[in-house]
């Protein structure tokens, strides 16, 4: 892993961080192969998700399927404070979720601040197969959730609202990129830093099936106590998630301003479609960001992309972003991305 301070110079001339233009187009490099069918996701919680997803997939079942249900394993998982119905509120005391699907024949669906609904990557998927829409937000997005028989629920748990309640009596009542590095993960007296073990966010899910095809899957509460309404890049087809049969998938996590600013998997994807590997791709996506915004050092956005032919890759700003992998070999496997710093 490129870590150490005293490499950094050289890895952000090699990806054109410091040099002011584009990086020239690069070769294959680094990155792991799995077999087909496999699974990725981003996060240590990515390991049950994936193995959800390997029993549709190791059945011959389609990707969509597999990570419509891996990514459900984190949206009701009561421990998880970022991801589904125990996730961390607004500045306001609302849970509101976001996800978004695409599958192999380019379709996408997607719900953006949608409240009182535990599985939003399900609602996301009834809007891509169900309406000519891609994109359903906050009431309506409710609405058409209950109409098609999701149950409306109570979604701010104890533990959350505790949690809430603490944050009121010292916030400035203004969201701040990373502030879950204050209180996540304070149950067992592991704060964490940013991008690290403490402070997940999002879980983003990449299938490549036996027949050949991908899907990707991305779900997510957002940023802990950020302003009313406010979506981040999770559900923003291109942003948070993107998927291109022909060529490859790449999901993201993190502060998704930064990812939207920059169209991240669109743009990983893309990369890769010029012949980049998956690695190269996503490395030069967290560049790109760099270069245009070099305080970002700071906050954390990892990249994570699957190819066509099941090579994976992984690069994020800070240390500490982790993805599990699973295909036939193994179902349990973690990884420590690369990073600039």
């Amino acid at each position: 892993m490129l870590n150490r301070r005293g490499l950094i110079g050289a890895s952000l001339v090699g990806s054109g961080l410091m040099g002011g233009g584009a990086a020239s187009a690069a070769g294959p490099s680094g990155g792991i192969q799995l077999t087909k069918p496999c699974v990725i996701s981003t996060w240590d919680f990515g390991v049950p998700a994936n193995q959800a997803a390997w029993a549709i997939l190791s059945k011959g079942g389609r990707a969509l399927d597999a990570v419509e249900a891996g990514a459900r394993v984190p949206e009701q998982d009561l421990k998880n404070h970022s991801v589904g119905r125990a996730g961390y509120p607004d500045r306001d005391g609302h849970v509101s979720l976001d996800a978004s699907i695409m599958d192999e024949h380019g379709g996408c669906g997607a719900v953006a601040a949608l409240e009182h609904i535990a599985h939003p990557i399900s609602v996301a998927r009834a809007v891509m197969e169900k309406t000519p829409h891609v994109l359903l937000v906050g009431a309506g997005a409710l609405q058409f959730a209950q109409e098609q028989g999701f149950p409306r629920e109570e979604l701010l748990t104890p533990e959350s609202r505790a949690a809430w309640e603490a944050w009121k009596k010292e916030a400035k009542y203004a969201p701040r990129a990373n502030s879950e590095v204050g209180d996540y993960g304070k149950t067992s007296g592991q704060l964490g830093t940013p991008g690290g073990k403490g402070n997940h966010d999002t879980i983003g899910m990449l299938a490549l099936d036996a027949a050949g095809n991908l899907s990707g899957a991305c779900t997510t509460s957002g940023m802990a106590w950020k302003l009313r309404g406010r979506v981040g890049d999770s559900p923003i087809v291109g942003a948070g998630l993107y998927v291109d049969n022909d060529v490859g998938a790449a999901t993201s996590t993190g502060v998704g301003e930064e990812v939207i600013r920059n169209v991240g998997s669109f743009l990983v994807v893309e990369l890769m479609r010029q012949g980049r590997s998956p690695q190269d791709a996503c490395k030069e996506a967290v560049a790109r960001i760099l270069r245009k915004k070099p305080d970002a050092k700071d906050l954390q956005v990892g990249f994570l992309a699957l190819s066509k032919t099941g090579q994976v890759g992984a690069w994020s700003i800070q240390k500490g972003f982790s993805y599990a992998l699973c295909d036939g070999t193994r179902q349990d496997r973690l990884e420590a991305g690369d990073s600039f710093y």
